[in-house]
């Protein structure tokens, strides 16, 4: 299906004198991509934005065109393409029945302000949302582009801090490191219940051929933290256990 067929409608909108709304098509490829490059320029962390090579733009800009839920608008002071809003409709999926409109970029040429361009693209993006029974409207400016972000909030837009972002390399990095941390963790707990399995037939031994010496209790209770839950409780029993055994022998001693 052609892209423009997305939208409920394919009027123009009219906003001023001379300045009008409607969906984009591939004749209007040429002056997106004139109008990324200008952002571009006009941002002061422009590589963030978008590629500088006009071919490489042009091609991703025709695939987002063509791209199912995609919604690009352009806007045109006396038939010039002035302006544009790249949006897309998302949802529902199989965690959530939400629909909503996600407006990646809206940008008005610097000449063009004022004109009431910005509010006439986010009512076109507005009806492209109730065309999709959409129920939130989400909107990330530009990076550097304050003025939008100040526009956007005049109109209600709120943060929304249900995301969480992580380079790519720095996540591969994260996770190597937490295998190997796992492993390690793993292969010192399984060292720390050995030695915990020794410590108490040492102890045992010692119940029964001679004088318990407490001190030698003191490396389990300092041993892996992954030992110390399962061996405190065991080795408290041996202690009694064993200051009983040496009360009876007392006891009997005593006696006889």
């Amino acid at each position: 299906m052609p892209f423009h067929q997305h939208f409920p409608s394919e009027e123009a909108v009219d906003v001023r004198p001379g300045t009008q709304v409607r969906a984009a098509a591939p004749e209007d490829l040429g002056g997106l991509v004139g109008l990324c490059l200008a952002a571009r320029a006009e941002s002061t962390v422009g590589a963030e934005l978008c590629t500088a090579d006009a071919e490489v733009l042009r091609d991703q800009l025709g695939t987002l065109m063509a791209a199912p839920g995609s919604r690009i608008l352009v806007g045109l002071f006396d038939d010039e393409l002035v302006g544009l809003l790249l949006s897309r409709i998302v949802g529902p999926s199989p965690f959530s029945q939400e629909v909503s409109l996600h407006v990646e970029a809206l940008y008005v040429g610097v000449d063009n302000r004022r004109r009431g361009l910005g509010h006439a693209l986010l009512a076109g993006a507005l009806a492209a949302a109730e065309g999709a029974a959409a129920t939130q409207v989400y909107a990330v400016h530009l990076p550097g582009a304050r003025g939008v972000q100040r526009f956007f909030a005049r109109l209600g837009f709120a943060p929304a801090a249900a995301h969480r972002v992580v380079g790519t390399q720095k996540l591969q990095r994260r996770l190597a490191g937490d295998w190997v941390g796992v492993g390690a963790r793993r292969r010192g707990a399984a060292r720390g219940l050995e030695g915990l399995i020794a410590r108490r037939r040492q102890v045992r031994t010692e119940i029964q051929t001679g004088p318990l010496d407490l001190r030698d209790v003191q490396p389990v209770l300092a041993a892996d933290p992954a030992v110390q839950s399962a061996g405190r409780a065991s080795i408290s029993r041996q202690v009694r256990r064993a200051v009983a055994t040496r009360r009876d022998v007392e006891s009997s001693t005593t006696i006889s």
